[in-house]
C-alpha cells in the first residue's frame, strides 16, 4: 500500500477540477485563459502541490484538505508557467510536453509567453485571496517567490543554459539542480509545514527532506531521459544527452547515478525518521523513485 498514491487518487480529480474552475471564474480575457488552461489541463503528476498537501496532512491529520487547494494550486501554477517558458524556442525548444504539443507550438511563442506570465502572476493572487491569517499569507508569498525567482528556479535555469555543452563538476551539477528543480519542491514542503504549524525542529528536518527529494527527483528524471520512453515521459527522450546538458547520467554513468539516487532517497527517509514522520503519507512519496 502506498499512502501517498492513495491520497493523490482521493483528491486528484477534485484538485484538477478546482484549478480549471477557478481560472475560468477569475480570468476574463479568452485567449489568455485558453493558453493558461491548455497547459494546466494537460495534467502531469502534480507532485509539488501534493507534496505540500501531504506535508500538511502528515502534521495535522484532521485538516480539511480541500481548504488548502488554493495554496497547493499556486505551486502548480508556478510549475506550469516554468514548463511553458522552458519549452520556448529561446530556451529548450521542445515540441511536446505532457503528451501534447507545447504551448508555443499549439499557439505562438508570443501567446505562450503571455500564458506563462499569467500563470506566474495569478499564483500570488491565490496566495493572498484566502482565509489564512495575514502573517501566514506573507510567509507563503515569500517562500514561493524566493524559490521561483532570481535566487531559486530562475538561477538554476540560467546556470543550465550558460553551461550547456560544458562539463560541470558533481558539486556544480548538484547546486544547479538544487535551484532549477529542487527549489520549488522545497518550497512546497515548506509551505505545507507552515500551514501545518510545524515547530522549528520539524521544519528543519522537513527542509532537508525536501532538498533530498528534489535532488532525487532530478536524478530520476535524468535516468528516465536515457532509459525511459516518449510515452512514459510525455516528451522526447535523449534530448538532454544530445544537447550536452549537465546531468548525473552524463557525469557519472547510469549505474553510479542509480546508486547516488538510492543514497539520497535513504537520506530523505532518515530526515523523516528524526521527526517521527517515517510512517506518514509524506514518507510514501519516496516510493516514486522505486
Amino acid at each position: 500500500m502506498n499512502q501517498f498514491i492513495e491520497f493523490q487518487q482521493q483528491y486528484l480529480k477534485q484538485f484538477n477540477d478546482y484549478l480549471h474552475q477557478q481560472l475560468v471564474q477569475e480570468v476574463h480575457q479568452p485567449q489568455v485563459l485558453e493558453g493558461m488552461l491548455y497547459s494546466l489541463d494537460a495534467g502531469g503528476k502534480r507532485i509539488r502541490p501534493f507534496l505540500m498537501l501531504a506535508t500538511l496532512k502528515s502534521l495535522q491529520d484532521n485538516t480539511i484538505i480541500t481548504d488548502y487547494f488554493k495554496i497547493a494550486g499556486s505551486i502548480e501554477l508556478i510549475h506550469t508557467y516554468s514548463l511553458i517558458h522552458d519549452d520556448l524556442p529561446e530556451m529548450d525548444n521542445d515540441d511536446y510536453r505532457r503528451g501534447q504539443l507545447t504551448n508555443h507550438k499549439k499557439f505562438t511563442p508570443a501567446r505562450a509567453v503571455l500564458a506563462g506570465d499569467s500563470l506566474l502572476t495569478h499564483a500570488f493572487i491565490w496566495l493572498t485571496a484566502n482565509q489564512l491569517p495575514s502573517e501566514i499569507k506573507t510567509q507563503l508569498v515569500q517562500i514561493l517567490a524566493q524559490s521561483a525567482g532570481a535566487n531559486g528556479m530562475i538561477a538554476g535555469q540560467m546556470i543550465d543554459i550558460i553551461n550547456t555543452g560544458k562539463k560541470l563538476s558533481l558539486e556544480e551539477v548538484t547546486h544547479l539542480d538544487n535551484q532549477k528543480t529542487g527549489a520549488l519542491i522545497t518550497a512546497a514542503v515548506q509551505m505545507g509545514a507552515l500551514c501545518g504549524q510545524a515547530s522549528a525542529d520539524v521544519m528543519f528536518h522537513l527542509q532537508r527532506f525536501s532538498q533530498d527529494f528534489g535532488l532525487a527527483f532530478q536524478i530520476y528524471d535524468d535516468l528516465l531521459d536515457v532509459t525511459g520512453s516518449q510515452s512514459q515521459l510525455g516528451k522526447k527522450v535523449g534530448k538532454d544527452q544530445l544537447e550536452g546538458k549537465n546531468t548525473y547520467v552524463r557525469l557519472l554513468g547510469i549505474a553510479p547515478a542509480q546508486k547516488k539516487l538510492a543514497a539520497i532517497v535513504q537520506a530523505a527517509r532518515q530526515e523523516l525518521t528524526e521527526v517521527h514522520l517515517d510512517k506518514s503519507i509524506l514518507a510514501d512519496a519516496l516510493k516514486y523513485f522505486d
